[in-house]
């Protein structure tokens, strides 16, 4: 590979040190990110045995954060040493990825909206997964048990969706302690206990549907979900727009930067 001087550089300094600020960011984001993952996995005794990485047949959200890592502290790279260097295909990858990650979000949005019954039907379909798979991972119970809580939730439907698990199921083949009951994220929190019972959801669904309300959430998360957005639509909004600016930013000054780079290039040619 090789990086080009120029006698007459034109390159404007004010663009090519913001570029550099704007990606040292992403790639120390990155490092965090892909740290944090790699010590989770240390933890789980994943990195001596990587076949845990396909023993859990719902999300790992460990695997996420590595994934966002992964881009992040690659985009942040590409563009601090493509800005440092004035190095075109760096710059023209990392310009590239970030159009098309933009790209990429408005179509999901825009999909996501046209298709609402099908987005309905597969997140139903990716909570009943998870459901199932709740007691093989930490990472997944308690990002589900976080979810149920913060919602005031139960199961993707309802809590009778804890019948997907093995350990919660009412089959009488079942000899779980914590058989036709729900995880104790479902119940509703009484105020007097300062410590959690986490026993709480004990048989619960032996009882009458009439007696739950007292004791659990009986709504499921996903009409939580859909009811949680309506309230907040300015909050995602503002999210949305700030991201999206933010990555319209990061394209204009990796451009302008192309264009300076080429053009002092093509005077010098001359």
């Amino acid at each position: 590979m090789h990086y080009y001087r120029y006698s007459n550089a034109e390159v404007s300094c004010w663009y090519k040190y913001l570029l550099f600020s704007y990606n040292i960011v992403f790639w120390l984001a990155g490092v965090a990110f892909l740290a944090a993952g790699l010590w989770a996995w240390s933890e789980k005794g994943v990195l001596s045995d990587l076949t845990k990485v396909t023993g859990l047949h719902g999300l790992d959200p460990v695997v996420l954060v590595l994934v966002v890592g992964i881009v992040m502290f690659t985009l942040g790279f590409a563009g601090c040493v493509g800005a440092l260097r004035e190095n075109i295909c760096l710059l023209k990858f990392f310009c590239g990825a970030i159009v098309f990650i933009f790209l990429l979000e408005l179509a999901v949005a825009f999909l996501a909206f046209l298709f609402q019954d099908w987005v309905r039907d597969k997140v139903k379909e990716f909570f009943e997964n998870n459901i199932k798979s709740y007691r093989d991972d930490i990472d997944l119970q308690n990002l589900i048990d976080s979810l149920q809580k913060i919602n005031h939730c139960c199961g993707a439907q309802g809590p009778d969706d804890w019948d997907f698990n093995i350990y919660f199921n009412c089959s009488s083949e079942s000899k779980s302690r914590e058989k036709c009951g729900v995880p104790f994220s479902c119940c509703i929190p009484d105020p007097a206990q300062k410590v959690v019972n986490t026993q709480c959801g004990y048989d619960v669904r032996k009882k009458s549907k009439s007696e739950w309300e007292d004791q659990i959430f009986v709504k499921g998360c996903i009409l939580a979900l859909e009811a949680w957005l309506p309230r907040n639509i300015y909050i995602v909004a503002g999210v949305f727009i700030a991201i999206s600016l933010l990555q319209i930013f990061g394209i204009f000054l990796a451009r302008t930067l192309i264009s300076d780079i080429e053009a002092v290039k093509a005077g010098n040619a001359f």
